[in-house]
């Protein structure tokens, strides 16, 4: 949803600067994860969205559950008094992309029709460092319905490399 990226954005970012600043991006990293899935959790979502609880006292379970540190309990303070807890998950995935682009790597996204060996995925890792002249990270899922191949997305490019892909363009020529 757009709203929630446009929400969490400025939060995300505040605090890749001030771990930036401490030099604690792992550690944020790890904190913004926990408090995400502690607030991605049915339960304490209900207790979140209760009238009955305000968002401070939301902001306290949390942290309990957490274990938060003072920043943890900072961030969860300003959250709670802007009515943003539900915001944590969102602020958590900007806050990686920002971490990743910080250190110079690229998340990818590989579709393959099907499973890919160690060794593939190596290579393909490699062609990409080398094509964007940066790490790379992937993920890899497998999806039948491309029939061969795979598609690759990197940031905003898309790489299809898939049978699939190419059935369609040729579709696409031949009725233009």
């Amino acid at each position: 949803m757009a709203e929630l990226s446009t929400l969490a954005r400025p939060y995300a970012e505040a605090v890749f600067r001030l771990a930036r600043e401490k030099n604690a991006l792992a550690d944020w990293s790890g904190r913004l994860a926990t408090l995400a899935a502690i607030v991605s959790n049915d339960q304490m979502r209900t207790v979140i969205a209760d009238p009955g609880t305000s968002a401070g006292r939301a902001a306290e379970l949390i942290g309990s559950i957490a274990s938060a540190d003072e920043a943890g309990k900072n961030l969860l303070a300003v959250l709670a008094g802007n009515d943003r807890l539900m915001l944590l998950p969102e602020i958590a995935a900007q806050y990686e992309v920002l971490k990743a682009e910080a250190e110079g790597v690229l998340e990818a996204t590989i579709v393959s029709a099907q499973e890919i060996s160690e060794a593939q995925k190596t290579e393909l890792m490699a062609a990409l460092k080398a094509r964007f002249g940066r790490d790379v990270e992937a993920a890899v899922r497998v999806d039948e319905s491309l029939i061969g191949g795979a598609v690759i997305t990197v940031g905003d490019q898309v790489i299809d490399g898939s049978v699939k892909g190419r059935l369609q363009k040729m579709a696409a020529a031949l009725t233009a």
